[in-house]
């Protein structure tokens, strides 16, 4: 397939800033849950990083307002999406991203063969869980014992390495009864997380209709993107990525363009660009989705940055701070009380009036995390996921 659309790296990053409410924040009144979806889902392994993920992005929204859209309001979900890890989700959109996640296919275990787990023992343990949360909210331990007692004691095996422990093994797809729609998080008891069933409601889907419609919500966040990026963004296998992004053009679905000279995707139509490059200063947490799912990340990561704010070439484990676009930084918040300091070490020379929005930036994180803020502009000392 040939194009003539040519998409400069300035007008891509544009355009996923627009989209995401980077380039200006989300007009007040916002319901929390669009500025999510806008997302694509905030990784929340670490709440507080989610919470500054959606506040930057939206005025005068809090971490008690994501909180409240979370366990009051129930239109945010905690639970796991792409990549298995900890998401916040639109509530509406959960059933779009069951039935997606369900129809990727699984890569290779990580865990030695005595420790895996066979499809059918999956099948097992995902309904025990789905059995033992149904109006319950447990605790992992209280899980643990409910998954067991309904399996068999090899599910109780501590097999699974983790954090200087060893885990039991049915908690390695503890994400596939996420993905199933069977479990979620709820609120903490005390200090210990609990898990329940999602609400009733319509989780059945077509995996092939599910599975378009996530891409084209993918691809107008982040396209242009190649299935390779789409399949790192999921953690899943690059051969299914391709065979899927071919069987949605020859339906129509999506259309091929050219990204900084190469070959790229977008949904079909959407084709309208900034000029770009997107312009001011951002402060993004651990795991943002703005620099997880960008790409090519050596756009994004230019120069310095590629080393300094990665992690063997995996994005997230620093807090970065935005310049233009693309990662000119990394920053750190430390609390004590009601005061939080906000240390950004620039790896660029920043301009008079970029050095009043990193101020402004360093205050709206404060006002996220309901804290006053000190800005401190030097090196920051502390290692990946301080």
């Amino acid at each position: 397939m040939t194009t003539s659309l040519r998409i400069t790296w300035d007008a891509a990053s544009a355009r996923r800033a627009e989209r995401q409410h980077l380039t200006g924040p989300a007009r007040p009144g916002t319901p929390v849950a669009e500025v999510v979806g806008a997302m694509r889902g905030a990784h929340a392994q670490v709440l507080s990083a989610a919470e500054v993920s959606v506040g930057m992005r939206a005025d005068g929204v809090t971490r008690a307002d994501v909180r409240a859209a979370l366990w009051e309001e129930r239109s945010l979900i905690k639970t796991y999406g792409p990549r298995g890890t900890v998401h916040l989700l639109p509530t509406h959109e959960l059933p779009l991203f069951s039935a997606a996640l369900s129809a990727v296919p699984s890569g290779p275990s990580p865990f030695p063969p005595d420790a895996r787990l066979t499809e059918e023992q999956v099948r097992q343990v995902v309904t025990a869980i789905s059995d033992a949360l149904d109006g319950r909210y447990l605790t992992i331990d209280e899980l643990s014992e409910e998954v067991v007692a309904r399996t068999g004691p090899w599910a109780g095996d501590r097999v699974m390495p983790a954090f200087q422990d060893m885990w039991p093994r049915w908690r390695q797809v503890m994400h596939r009864a996420g993905w199933a729609g069977t479990l979620c998080f709820g609120p903490n008891r005390g200090r210990k997380a609990t898990f329940t069933r999602p609400a009733p409601g319509d989780l059945e889907a077509d995996p092939s209709d599910a599975l378009a419609a996530f891409v084209d919500r993918y691809l107008h966040t982040y396209g242009p993107a190649t299935p390779k990026h789409f399949a790192r963004w999921l953690a899943a296998p690059p051969g299914w990525a391709m065979a899927l992004f071919d069987e949605l053009a020859a339906a129509g679905r999506i259309e091929q363009v050219l990204f900084e000279a190469a070959p790229a995707w977008v949904a079909a139509g959407d084709t309208d660009f900034p000029d770009g490059p997107p312009r001011g200063v951002r402060l993004l947490p651990y795991f943002d989705a703005y620099v997880i799912a960008g790409q090519p990340r050596e756009r994004l990561f230019p120069g310095q940055a590629y080393h300094r704010a990665l992690g063997g070439g995996q994005a997230g484990n620093y807090p970065v701070l935005l310049v233009d676009g693309v990662v000119a930084g990394v920053w750190h918040q430390r609390r004590r009380g009601r005061r939080t300091t906000v240390t950004v070490e620039p790896l660029v020379r920043l301009t008079a009036r970029q050095k009043r929005e990193l101020d402004e930036q360093a205050q709206r994180v404060g006002e996220v995390l309901e804290a006053t803020a000190e800005l401190v502009v030097g090196e920051v000392t502390v290692g990946p996921h301080a």
